[in-house]
């Protein structure tokens, strides 16, 4: 008897053993925040699943995706048809939430909020303007006693997401910019220093006085940091929140592309705040990977079912309901 209750016991444990599934994911440190928690609370429902992600920045994501390193990837940028093409496995991007990128600075003294002009923006990049107290940047905050500091500017030094959704943006507002420097997750930065990851970023700007640099959202909240209100296509100076990125997204969720390759950044209305992205998970349509398959499917369905809700508590935007249920109808193609 006590030796058929231990079979029995052995039998059960391989049959949960042989149900556990481990999916591995690489890429961009945008959405880690909620990612992290999205796995974690998925975990704890689903205690088959484990999902382990890697936050290495969307170009690593995009990389180890598309040579079949990882079982899915992410990235705040979405592929271009060459590297579609290229890609030794054939993937879908899926929209998973909405967030901000924000001018962080760290200036002793200055305790107002500040306002940054977005070709002002290139121009403290592009090195032509290299002091705070510049008269461009006191134009746009009129009343605010500037330093007569250098101005020390921090971006990414890897390929990334957060880089391309800024460099979009200054693409769009600055031709000088635009003809220099360019859009793309890594850009050749004409002065500055790099930093890895956007908790690299904020930790040199949080260290740094007189420093200014860009981030997601989330890290500047967590870190407390001082995040400047940037003009959009309006001519508002808009502070980030949920409510100006769901402004941004408003016009893209209803004329969304099939493929969902759509840029947001300098988007239209007052209330729009203008650095603002979705961010992609990056999964193959097709697998040799059944068990995995499903397991990634569920997870997207709860994504869109528990996950969405939870967005604004980290202060990212949730997917609008028409770009939700065009998700559920690309999750359910996945093979």
């Amino acid at each position: 008897m006590k030796k058929s209750i231990i079979a029995a016991g052995v039998l059960a444990f391989a049959a949960i053993g042989a149900g556990a599934q481990n999916l591995n994911g690489a890429g961009a440190t945008f959405p880690y925040p909620i990612y992290s928690k999205w796995f974690s609370e998925y975990n704890q429902q689903h205690p088959s699943v484990k999902i382990n992600y890697q936050s290495i920045g969307s170009g690593g994501g995009i990389r180890q995706v598309s040579d079949g390193i990882v079982d899915f990837g992410a990235s705040d940028v979405t592929m271009t048809d060459e590297q579609l093409a290229q890609a030794k496995v054939k993937v879908m991007a899926i929209p998973t939430v909405l967030g901000a990128v924000v001018p962080v600075y760290n200036l002793p003294g200055v305790n107002k909020d500040l306002n940054f002009s977005g070709d002002v923006i290139a121009d403290i990049y592009l090195g032509k303007i290299t002091k705070w107290n510049d008269g461009r940047i006191a134009k746009d905050n009129p009343g605010v006693s500037l330093p007569d500091k250098a101005i020390l500017p921090v971006y990414r030094s890897e390929g990334s997401g957060t880089t391309f959704i800024f460099t979009d943006y200054l693409s769009k507002v600055s031709p000088d910019w635009l003809s220099k420097v360019g859009r793309n997750a890594s850009v050749k930065w004409p002065t500055g220093i790099g930093q890895k990851g956007n908790e690299g970023v904020a930790g040199m700007v949080r260290q740094s006085p007189n420093s200014f640099g860009y981030v997601e959202l989330i890290y500047a909240l967590q870190n407390k940091m001082s995040f400047g209100s940037v003009k959009n296509a309006s001519g508002k100076f808009v502070k980030a929140s949920t409510d100006g990125v769901t402004a941004a997204a408003a016009s893209a969720a209803k004329s969304m592309p099939a493929d969902y390759r759509v840029s947001i950044t300098n988007a239209q209305g007052a209330a729009s705040y203008p650095i603002s992205s979705f961010t992609w998970l990056l999964v193959p349509i097709h697998s040799t990977d059944a068990a995995k398959t499903k397991a990634l499917k569920d997870f997207l369905n709860w994504m869109l079912d528990r996950g969405e809700p939870e967005a604004s508590a980290l202060s990212y935007a949730s997917l609008p309901k028409q770009v939700q249920d065009m998700v559920r109808k690309t999750v359910a193609q996945i093979k």
